[in-house]
C-alpha cells in the first residue's frame, strides 16, 4: 500500500476540525498543562524558521494530552505595529485589510502543518474586542499612578517615523529597519516600569525553569547598582546638583563634573559667556550616534558650561562641562568625574586639559598623576583623602557613605540602569491611549464604559513625524467625560508590546465581553506551564509582560506575579549561511514542502536537524532522508497491521532470543523518548531513538520467517510505536492507529509506560582481559554468581593456555562484565 501524504493530511485535518478534536475545556478533573507559542506579526506569510516554533509546542501538547493532562494549546497574532503598517504602505492598502488578509493565509498554513491550536480562542491584538481591554490596562496602571507624559528627549527613527523605547534600540539602530537613530525632545507617555525594578530583579530567582543567559540579560538591563547619592551644591546659588556614584572612595578626585547632551540642567547652567560653545556642541552631539558616542574608546567631546560645583567634601570649585560620554538615563545624567580612576573621565580630562588628582594608589608604591598614561581602576590604599587615608578603598566604602550621611552631604542610594517604558507611537496601526484633554479638566482619562476608544478607518496613515490620526478631525474632537465641554483626543497610538504583555491572559476567556478575563479562570490555568520563542524577546516583551503581570496581581486581578513558569527559546534556522528572511531572499516556504515531502516529513526534519535550542542549516538532502524515514515506518507497520489484524496482546508470551531483544528495545525506547522530551526538549534524539527501533523491527521481520512472528508482540510494539511518533508525525499515526482498528484518535490513547521487566536482560556478554590485554568473550546467563562466571572463564582454551604455566594473583570482575586475571610467568 502506497503512502499518500497528500490524501491522508487532507482527510485528518478535516476530521480534526469536524470532531474540534483540539477545543479545550474551561475546567475538568484533570490536571491543568498550558503551553504557548510566542504568535506571529501577521506582515505576510510565513516560512519554515516560524514552523520550527509551532511544532516544538505541538509536540509538547499532545505529549501532555497523551499523559493525562487537560492541555491549552492557544494561537493569535500580534497584529498591530510597524510591520503590518509599513507592508500596507508600501502596497498602498489599509494596514487592517492587509492583516486580515495575512491572518487567513497564515492560519490556513498552520492547519495543513497539523498544529494542534483550540481555534475557538484565536485572538488578534488589533480588533475591537481585544484593544478594548489593551485600553482598559492602561486606565489601571493610569488609576494606580503607573502611567504620565512627560518632555523627554527620545530615540526617534527618520524612517519608521516614530519614537522608539530603549529596548527597541540595538547598537544605536531601530532594531525593526536597522536606521541610525536620532534624539528628539518630544511629550510622550510612559509606563513606570522603574517602581517595580527591585522585583523584577529578584523574582529572576523564581524562575527556575527559564534559560540562565535570558536571566542574566534581563538582569544586566535591569542594570542594579549600589552606592552614594552626593549633593554638590551650585556656586554662587541655593541649587544642588545630585550625583550618583558607586564609587564615593574616588570623591576626593574629583575635578570637573559632566552632564549629558539631554539634561535639562545644561540650559540651566549654562552661562551668557558660554552659550554659544555649548549650543555648537549640542549641535555636534545631536548629529552623533547616541550609542556610539558612550562606547568605550569613543572619541570625547564637550563643553564647559561657565557654571561650578562645590565639591562636599573637601570644599573645591569644580568646572560643570556638557560631555558626550554621559548617559542621561543613567542615575541622575550628571557624573563627578575623576580622571584618575575612569578610563572615559581620564580621555576627557586630556582631551580638555583638566586636572587629574590619584586617590587611590597600589600597596607597593605611591602614584603620581604625571605619570599615569591610562586610568588606575584597581583596588588599593586610599591617599589625599582626608581621615580615611591608609585605609583599604573597598573597605572605606561604607565609612564613606555613612560619614557623607551623617554631615548631610549624600545618602546610601541605589539606581538601575532600567528607564520607564515609553509607549506613545507616533503611528496610526495601533491602540489609541484612551485619553482627552480639557482646557477647563487638564488631562482626563476615557471613563471604562466608554471603551474602546476605536482607531478610525478613513485615515491618510502615511507616516509624517505626526500621529496619522492627528489628520482625522472627526476622531480628535469629543467632548470631556468631568464637565461635557469640548475636548481633543490624544492621538498618539500604544506601542505593540503593550498588546503582546498580556494576550497569554486573554486566551483563557478570548470572547468575554465585560472584562478581559475571569480571574478565576486564569488563576485556574496560569501562569503558563512551558513558553515557547525565540531569545531575541528576552528584554522587551519577556519584561515587559512579567511587568504587566505584577501590576495585576497588585491590583487583585490574577493571584501569581510571574506569567511564565518556564521559558525555551528555540535556535533559528539558517540558508545559505544566514538567517532566514525574505529580504535576503532564502526563505523556504512550508506549503512547497508539504507539497513535495508532507507535513509530517517537515515536522520530523525540523526537529530531526539538532538540538532545538541550537541554530541549524537547512539541508534538502536531509528532509529526503526524513521522507525514507517515513515510508520505512509506514512500509513496517502496514506490513504488521495486516499481519497482526486477529492478535492479543493480554499475554505476549515470548519463546525466542529476538523476540526478547525486540521487546526490550520497544522498552528502552519507550523510556528513552519520554525523558528526550520530558528533559530538554531534546526531540532529535528522540526522532534517533524511534529511526532505532524500526531498524531492530525490521531485521526481526527480515531474519524470522513470517510464519514464526510473534503477532502478539508485533501488535504490542506497532500500537506503541505510533503513540510515540503520533506527536511528531500525527497524520501518518492517526491513518495507522485508525488502520489498527481504533476508533479514537490517536491523540486521545494514552502515553505508552515503561515496563521494567522487559529492560531485564537474560543473558551478559563478559569481556575477558589478561593483565589489561582482551584475550577473549563470552556470554553467560545475567543471574549468574560472580564464582560461576569465573569458574566459566578458566574453561575457556584461549584463557586456559595463558594462566595453566603462570601465577593467578588476583581475579577481578569488574561491574559484572569485565573480567581481569592478573597473572605472574613462573
Amino acid at each position: 500500500m502506497e503512502f499518500d501524504h497528500i490524501q491522508i493530511e487532507k482527510k485528518w485535518q478535516k476530521k480534526w476540525s469536524d470532531k474540534n478534536v483540539f477545543k479545550t475545556e474551561q475546567r475538568n478533573e484533570k490536571e491543568k498543562y498550558y503551553v504557548l507559542t510566542m504568535f506571529p506579526y501577521p506582515s505576510g506569510t510565513i516560512h519554515v524558521g516560524h514552523v520550527k516554533n509551532y511544532v516544538i509546542g505541538d509536540v509538547v501538547a499532545r505529549y501532555k494530552k497523551m499523559q493525562g493532562y487537560n492541555v491549552l494549546h492557544p494561537f493569535g497574532y500580534d497584529a498591530f505595529g510597524l510591520p503590518a503598517e509599513n507592508a500596507a504602505i508600501k502596497r498602498n492598502v489599509n494596514p487592517g485589510e492587509w492583516t486580515f488578509k495575512n491572518i487567513e493565509t497564515i492560519r490556513e498554513q498552520i492547519k495543513k502543518i497539523g498544529i494542534s491550536y483550540d481555534w475557538d480562542r484565536e485572538i488578534a491584538t488589533c480588533t475591537e474586542d481585544y484593544y478594548k481591554w489593551t485600553q482598559w490596562i492602561f486606565l489601571k496602571l493610569y488609576e494606580k499612578g503607573l502611567a504620565y507624559k512627560k518632555h523627554a528627549a527620545v530615540n526617534w527613527c527618520p524612517s519608521c517615523k516614530t519614537v522608539l523605547a530603549n529596548e527597541q534600540v540595538v547598537n544605536g539602530k531601530c532594531e525593526r529597519c536597522g536606521t541610525d537613530i536620532e534624539m528628539k525632545k518630544l511629550e510622550q507617555w510612559y509606563f513606570k516600569i522603574t517602581d517595580y525594578s527591585e522585583r523584577l530583579l529578584n523574582d529572576l530567582e523564581k524562575l527556575e525553569g527559564w534559560p540562565e543567559n535570558v536571566k542574566v540579560m534581563q538582569k544586566n538591563w535591569i542594570g542594579k547598582s549600589v552606592g552614594a547619592e552626593v549633593n554638590f551644591k551650585i556656586d554662587g546659588t541655593d541649587k544642588e546638583l545630585k550625583v550618583f556614584t558607586t564609587r564615593p572612595d574616588t570623591l576626593w578626585g574629583v575635578t570637573f563634573m559632566a552632564l549629558a547632551p539631554e539634561s535639562p540642567l545644561v540650559e540651566e547652567l549654562t552661562t551668557p559667556e558660554q552659550k554659544e560653545e555649548v549650543e555648537s556642541f549640542l549641535n555636534r552631539v545631536n548629529k552623533e550616534d547616541k550609542f556610539k558616542r558612550i562606547a568605550q574608546g569613543a572619541k570625547k567631546d564637550g563643553a564647559f558650561t561657565g557654571s561650578y560645583a562645590v565639591n562636599p567634601v573637601n570644599g573645591e570649585k569644580i568646572p560643570i562641562y556638557v560631555a558626550n560620554y554621559i548617559l542621561f538615563e543613567y542615575g541622575t545624567g550628571a557624573i563627578m568625574a575623576v580622571p584618575a580612576h575612569d578610563q572615559r573621565d581620564f580621555e576627557f580630562a586630556k582631551e580638555f586639559n583638566l586636572p587629574i588628582r590619584v586617590v587611590i594608589t597600589p600597596k607597593d608604591k605611591e602614584l603620581k598623576a604625571e605619570d599615569l598614561e591610562e586610568a588606575f581602576t584597581e583596588d588599593g590604599i586610599m591617599i589625599n583623602s582626608d581621615k580615611f587615608n591608609g585605609m583599604k578603598n573597598r573597605e572605606a566604602l561604607t565609612k564613606i557613605v555613612e560619614w557623607l550621611e551623617e554631615n548631610g552631604y549624600g545618602k546610601k542610594s541605589i539606581q538601575y540602569k532600567l528607564r520607564d517604558w515609553l509607549i506613545s507611537r507616533q503611528r496610526y496601526w495601533g491602540a489609541p491611549i484612551p485619553v482627552v484633554y480639557c482646557e477647563k479638566c487638564g488631562t482626563v482619562p476615557v471613563p471604562e464604559k466608554d471603551l474602546p476608544v476605536k482607531l478610525p478607518t478613513d485615515v491618510k496613515f502615511e507616516p509624517t513625524g505626526k500621529s496619522p490620526l492627528a489628520t482625522n478631525e472627526d476622531f480628535i474632537n469629543t467632548t470631556c467625560p468631568k464637565c461635557g465641554g469640548p475636548a481633543r483626543r490624544e492621538v498618539d497610538t500604544m506601542d505593540t508590546f503593550v498588546d503582546s504583555s498580556w494576550y497569554y491572559l486573554r486566551y483563557i476567556n478570548p470572547k468575554m465581553e465585560d472584562k478581559p478575563f475571569d480571574s478565576d479562570d486564569v488563576n485556574y490555568w496560569l501562569p503558563v506551564d512551558q513558553y515557547i520563542g525565540g531569545v531575541e524577546h528576552a528584554i522587551l516583551h519577556l519584561l515587559y509582560s512579567r511587568f504587566i503581570t505584577k501590576v495585576l496581581h497588585d491590583l487583585g486581578y490574577v493571584n501569581f506575579e510571574e506569567p511564565f513558569s518556564n521559558l525555551f527559546t528555540q535556535g533559528m534556522i539558517y540558508k545559505d549561511g544566514a538567517k532566514m528572511s525574505k529580504s535576503k531572499g532564502n526563505v523556504v516556504s512550508p506549503d512547497e514542502m508539504i507539497e513535495k515531502y508532507g507535513a509530517d516529513t517537515l515536522r520530523l526534519y525540523m526537529l530531526f536537524m539538532g538540538p532545538p535550542e541550537k541554530d541549524a542549516e537547512w539541508n534538502d538532502a536531509g528532509l529526503e532522508g526524513v521522507a525514507r524515514f517515513m515510508n520505512k515506518v509506514w512500509n513496517s507497520m502496514t506490513k504488521i497491521i495486516e499481519f497482526s489484524k486477529d492478535g492479543n496482546i493480554n499475554n505476549i508470551n515470548l519463546t525466542t532470543k529476538e523476540e526478547k531483544n525486540l521487546r526490550r528495545k520497544l522498552h528502552q525506547m519507550i523510556k528513552k523518548i519520554t525523558n528526550d522530551i520530558e528533559k530538554n526538549f531534546q526531540f532529535n534524539t528522540a526522532i534517533s531513538g524511534m529511526m532505532e527501533l524500526i531498524n531492530e523491527l525490521n531485521a526481526y521481520l527480515n531474519s524470522v520467517p513470517q510464519e514464526k512472528w510473534n503477532k502478539d508482540l508485533l501488535k504490542e510494539l506497532s500500537e506503541d510505536f505510533v503513540i510515540l511518533i503520533s506527536p511528531f508525525a500525527p497524520h501518518l499515526a492517526e491513518e495507522l492507529w485508525e488502520m489498527m482498528g481504533h476508533e479514537d484518535f490517536v491523540l486521545n490513547a494514552q502515553w505508552p509506560t515503561v515496563d521494567e521487566e522487559a529492560l531485564k536482560v537474560d543473558e551478559i556478554e563478559i569481556v575477558i582481559q589478561i593483565n589489561g590485554k582482551v584475550r577473549d568473550k563470552m556470554i553467560v546467563d545475567a543471574s549468574a554468581s560472580e564464582d560461576e562466571i569465573k569458574e566459566k572463564a578458566f574453561e575457556l582454551d584461549k584463557i586456559k593456555k595463558y594462566v595453566e604455566n603462570a601465577e593467578i594473583k588476583k581475579v577481578i570482575l569488574v561491574k559484572g562484565k569485565l573480567l581481569n586475571i592478573v597473572v605472574k610467568n613462573k
